[in-house]
């Protein structure tokens, strides 16, 4: 079963400041979890998971019933937890 990915308005955001190195890993990091993605996920905070990806993390709402991954806010490890 494959899982669809979206990228919050935050999430883009923050992508797009990135360097662009940094940016095409993130990306391709988060189409690992087009196909099995709760092998990578973490529970975090009622219904949503966290990702990680190197020094950074991703916070992530699931949409199980229609298959979507939505990627709420994207950011280095130390500063999104204080959001």
């Amino acid at each position: 079963m494959s899982y669809k990915i979206e990228l919050g308005p935050r999430a883009k955001k923050a992508i797009i400041k990135l360097p662009q190195e940094i940016s095409l890993r993130i990306i391709k990091k988060l189409r690992q979890l087009e196909e099995n993605p709760f092998h990578y996920l973490e529970h975090y905070e009622g219904d949503g998971y966290k990702f990680r990806i190197g020094n950074y993390r991703a916070l992530i709402d699931a949409d199980i019933e229609n298959n979507v991954l939505t990627v709420r806010i994207l950011d280095k490890r130390g500063q999104i937890y204080k959001r």
